[in-house]
């Protein structure tokens, strides 16, 4: 440094200097899309991002994944998000909204659910009283409310909206077509139904048939604003890993029905030890797989995130091959992938790394 006509302060500020600059350089990760080392770390389905950020903002802030999960979704709840998620949306074939909801701790795997309740819009905060004050892990219909009620959630509430009410009413008026009535009598008018008696010759005998049939007829009433989900993973500053999902269900659903929302291992699940998962689509379907559960035991077994959405989505698609849905994966170390059938998907995320949410768009 002496040929730059630098004395000895001069040389040891220059030092010093490129000593910072080598340890910022050494200890700055590179970053690739979709992977992260940074938390805390949100991932949701969809491109719902004030959710996403109250979430983040609430794990950043020092709240644990569970809490930072319920904040997240209780988000999407209060802004009803896509008419889906919350109060007054998706009304079933008597015109009226249920919640289903679910939180899962990854550390300790605890969960907390509730499924086909009415007069209550919190849902994601009644499954997280169900995890916190009963040994149990699923309350449903007018019995959840009850105790949500009990344990201090406002209600009873309507959860129907104009919005909801107007969309029944159309239904209604084109003699409730589509509806989820299979094998019933009568076809093309609002019931009350009555079975058959029959079963289809091709339901018994040609094997190929029957289930492409039934998922053929389902694709005209399944789609992104007809039935949806949140479901979100929460990674906070200790590594805790949980997830939460809240919906209100598949519209024009037949009373009573829950769909894979509030089902641990299907909408969501996750492993502190290993990394999570969430799912939306066609529930009824996607359900029978445990489609979550699945890819965090695939991220177990050492496939990384993409591959393990991949598999799980692909093994539903085997049996089913015109179902609609979708699925995001994230490890432990923060590298998150997406893996999508029968439409595109999108799913968002919120790091350190990031000035705000970002939406990542998957190909089916």
């Amino acid at each position: 440094m002496e040929r730059f006509g630098l004395d000895s302060k001069d040389r040891l500020r220059a030092s010093a200097l490129l000593l910072i600059l080598l340890f910022l350089v050494l200890s700055r990760r590179t970053h690739r899309p979709g992977e992260s080392s940074l938390y805390p770390l949100v991932v949701s389905t969809w491109p719902f991002l004030e959710a996403v950020e109250r979430a983040w903002s609430a794990a950043n802030n020092g709240n644990s994944a569970v809490d930072s999960v319920v904040e997240g979704c209780s988000a999407c709840e209060e802004l009803r998000c896509d008419g889906t998620v919350g109060p007054g949306g998706s009304p079933d074939e008597n015109g009226e909204t249920t919640i289903d909801a679910m939180v899962m701790d990854g550390v300790t795997m605890e969960v907390g659910a509730v499924a086909a309740m009415r007069y209550i819009k919190d849902g994601i905060k009644a499954a997280r009283l169900v995890m916190r004050h009963t040994e149990h892990t699923l309350l449903v219909g007018e019995k959840a409310s009850a105790f949500s009620i009990s344990m201090g959630l406002p209600g009873p509430t309507d959860l129907s909206s104009p919005e909801s009410i107007e969309k029944w009413n159309k239904w209604k008026e084109n003699n409730c077509q589509p509806n989820f009535r299979k094998n019933v009598v009568p076809v093309n008018s609002c019931g009350p139904y009555h079975s058959n008696g029959l079963l289809l010759v091709a339901e018994t005998t040609c094997l190929g048939d029957g289930p492409r049939r039934a998922v053929e007829l389902r694709s005209n009433h399944f789609g992104r604003h007809s039935h949806d989900t949140i479901s979100m993973a929460v990674i906070d500053k200790f590594g805790h890993i949980a997830v939460g999902t809240s919906t209100n269900g598949a519209t024009f659903k037949i009373p009573g029905r829950v769909g894979d929302g509030p089902i641990a291992g299907s909408s969501a699940y996750a492993d502190s030890d290993i990394g999570a998962c969430g799912a939306t689509g066609d529930g009824d379907i996607m359900m029978r797989f445990l489609p979550c559960y699945q890819v965090v035991e695939s991220m177990r077994l050492g496939m990384t995130p993409k591959d393990a959405a991949k598999d799980a989505i692909a093994r539903i698609a085997r049996k089913f091959p015109d179902f609609v849905g979708a699925i995001f994966a994230v490890d432990k170390n923060g590298t998150h992938a997406g893996a999508c059938h029968g439409w595109k998907f999108q799913y968002s995320v919120r790091s350190p790394e990031m000035h705000s949410a970002e939406v990542f768009t998957v190909l089916p």
